[in-house]
């Protein structure tokens, strides 16, 4: 997963906003709401997708399709096994207790 998410991290991180929000924090938010970043594009904030696998897995193999107008110009992980380990390691990355800081 962490390889595969070395691909995510032209544009993210798990801590501070890049070109894309960060990832700590991620589950259980709302898209388009990560604190500290506005440039979300419209059709992000208003599609009330809250982040869990489930969404994660739909919106990652593709999010222009998932999010039709959303700003994430990213093809997605296409490969079902290659996006189960990058979620399930942006799970661990970012749980509670791990040394993740929210931005203000």
């Amino acid at each position: 997963g962490e390889q595969v998410y070395a691909r995510c991290a032209a544009c993210h991180a798990i801590e501070g906003n890049r070109t894309g929000p960060q990832h700590c924090g991620l589950w259980g938010r709302r898209a388009g709401t990560a604190q500290g970043y506005s440039t979300y594009s419209k059709a992000l904030r208003d599609s009330a997708i809250v982040w869990d696998e489930r969404s994660l897995n739909v919106f990652l193999k593709d999010p222009m399709k998932t999010v039709p107008g959303t700003a994430m110009g990213y093809a997605g992980v296409k490969d079902d096994g290659e996006r189960a380990d990058l979620i399930a390691w942006l799970k661990e990355a970012t749980r509670p207790g791990k040394a993740c800081q929210l931005l203000p």
